[in-house]
């Protein structure tokens, strides 16, 4: 068996270069809730010296709630914004001879697009323009839509806490957050085992991000888990 482990990297956290030598793959901010272009160059550097996979992160274009406000947008601009962050990315990655593989939108417009139709239709039309895989929660709208479009990889988040429909809590309430790595790597085991995901998340900004990743690798390998990036097919 075998599992990916990605970060949302490229926000400007003290700890991405570290986080790059234990992850497989990168979600690297696009510049609209977080980082900027010579931030995400140098993040793909790394992360072509690491052999790591990379996809773009796209968000609401808000910088001052680092793209975790809901915001109310037609679909049309979500698009045309996916499919601009997207491009930027994608140039960046083929000035150090990489490829975007894959998209995973970040925040609020993540958790938009995993229970609202319109929201994943656009992000689900914007990973097909690239011919990308895309990132989000199993049983979500995000997966719906992408039957017949793009390869669909279920995600599960070691340090966010879920509701009993899967769902994640949001930030704002109690239990939103997993601290303890212990937690973290219980939380992954059921989401590997219950849930079926492919790919684990640490979030790049959580403060004990090379903590959980450092346990997560451990734990998961002790298990006779192997630690790849996940298929870009079926």
């Amino acid at each position: 068996m075998h599992i990916d482990l990605n970060c949302d990297l490229g926000e400007g956290s003290p700890h991405d270069e570290a986080l790059l030598a234990l992850i497989t793959s990168a979600n690297i901010a696009c510049g609209f809730h977080a980082g900027d272009a010579q931030t995400a160059l140098r993040t793909l550097r790394v992360a072509a010296q690491h052999g790591v996979q990379v996809g773009a992160h796209p968000s609401f274009a808000d910088r001052e709630h680092f793209g975790r406000e809901e915001l109310e947008q037609p679909p049309e601009q979500i698009f045309a914004e996916c499919v601009y962050q997207i491009g930027a990315l994608q140039g960046l990655a083929r000035a150090v001879g990489m490829q975007v593989a894959y998209l995973k939108p970040h925040g609020a417009l993540y958790n938009m697009a995993c229970r609202r139709d319109d929201y994943a239709q656009a992000i689900v039309a914007a990973a097909e323009v690239f011919g990308l895989a895309l990132l989000g929660l199993p049983g979500s709208r995000l997966q719906t839509r992408s039957l017949g479009h793009c390869r669909f990889v279920g995600e599960g988040f070691a340090d966010r806490g879920y509701r009993p429909d899967g769902s994640l809590i949001p930030r704002r309430e109690v239990g939103a957050l997993v601290h303890d790595p212990e937690a973290a790597v219980r939380q992954a085991r059921w989401l590997i085992a219950e849930r079926g995901v492919e790919t684990l998340c640490v979030h790049g900004d959580n403060p004990q991000a090379l903590i959980f990743v450092q346990a997560l690798r451990q734990a998961l390998t002790a298990e006779g888990i192997s630690l790849r990036p996940f298929r870009l097919s079926l």
